[in-house]
């Protein structure tokens, strides 16, 4: 996206309750914890605007890929299954699917059912651990095309990125979007 559109300094519950740019409050990661349900979906809507406003000026919501790192990549899970664009894809790094209980048990029946979705994490992320990189991975291919989504995993990376990360995610987006004639 390459700016910040909502995302402000507060206390994280998480973190300890201390203050840290957050899109919303993280209470907790396992399947049972808490959400920051309004906040999740404000930061969803801002998102969504923005998108809005690149189609209006011009890009083919087709050629839109949303993604992030932990936070981003949650927020960008979220918004992209539940935005009315169409999008090409979503890249979620060290990352989890927020709000996964109000998505249907089956297939997600909006424009985003065959969105392509890369998701990695780090082998030792303590933050993210691979279990829970897992069951995302397990949420997401119930709700779009199974196909579509592919996992990967970084033997010995923790909550960080990676050079061979960094190569999957351009190799990803080179094949979702082809240069234009």
């Amino acid at each position: 996206m390459g700016r910040s559109l909502c995302r402000s300094v507060m206390p994280v519950t998480l973190n300890m309750n201390m203050a840290m740019p957050s899109w919303f409050d993280i209470i907790g990661l396992s399947p049972d914890s808490q959400a920051d349900e309004p906040r999740i979906k404000w930061a969803a809507e801002n998102v969504k605007a923005f998108i809005e406003q690149g189609v209006k000026n011009g890009i083919p919501s087709n050629r839109i890929i949303l993604g992030g790192f932990s936070q981003g990549g949650a927020l960008s899970l979220y918004t992209a299954l539940t935005t009315q664009q169409k999008l090409v894809g979503i890249t979620a790094l060290s990352c989890w699917l927020p709000l996964r209980a109000s998505f249907p048990q089956g297939p997600i029946s909006g424009v985003n059912k065959d969105i392509s979705i890369l998701q990695c994490n780090g082998g030792c992320d303590l933050l993210v651990p691979i279990m829970l990189g897992s069951i995302t991975v397990e949420n997401l291919k119930s709700l779009v095309n199974p196909a579509n989504v592919t996992f990967k995993t970084y033997e010995g990376m923790m909550q960080s990125l990676c050079q061979q990360e960094m190569m999957d995610v351009k190799q990803f987006i080179d094949k979702l979007l082809p240069p234009i004639d």
